[in-house]
């Protein structure tokens, strides 16, 4: 009796005050660490927002620096626009305008761009020749031809194989 009588005064008077001292600098310390850490990622997010390159939308196009200057180019090609601005590193935003009769992509690009994006251009119209010249290759055909040449190879060459395998 006497003894939880003791316990229980020196848990009232030195175990709780010492445990709410130890948690209040805790607290300080989790709350200067967690302002501290908002404050980074805020910080990387908003350079990461300075920082973008590539396709991007026309309201952060404008907000960079200089002005923005178009060109049109068709749906089919619109992939292959994208890859070589993208190899070009060229900063620029794609808007799609509907004509009467066929459906047009408008692209923006930085007025700094310039040298950059005529030589994407280039060579994005030296590809869309290409293709109107000698047309897109054809998946299945070189597929077909794959499947002629599986079925020439000997089939004894394989099943000695697995023989000599076991």
């Amino acid at each position: 009796m006497l003894n939880e009588e003791l316990t229980n005064d020196v848990r009232d008077q030195v175990v709780k005050p010492t445990l709410r001292i130890v948690i209040q600098k805790l607290k300080k310390i989790a709350e200067k660490d967690l302002v501290e850490a908002l404050k980074k990622v805020r910080d990387t997010f908003q350079n990461r927002k300075e920082n973008i390159h590539g396709e991007m939308s026309i309201k952060d196009l404008i907000k960079k620096d200089q002005g923005a200057q178009a060109v049109d180019i068709d749906a089919m090609g619109l992939r292959d626009f994208r890859r070589l601005a993208n190899k070009f590193g060229v900063d620029f935003a794609i808007v799609k305008t509907k004509s009467d009769d066929k459906t047009k992509y408008s692209v923006f690009f930085k007025a700094r761009d310039a040298d950059a994006i005529s030589a994407v251009i280039n060579e994005y119209t030296a590809r869309q020749l290409k293709i109107e010249k000698f047309g897109r290759p054809s998946v299945l055909a070189k597929l077909e031809a794959f499947k002629k040449i599986a079925a020439e190879l000997s089939k004894k060459a394989v099943e000695k194989m697995k023989e000599a395998v076991r």
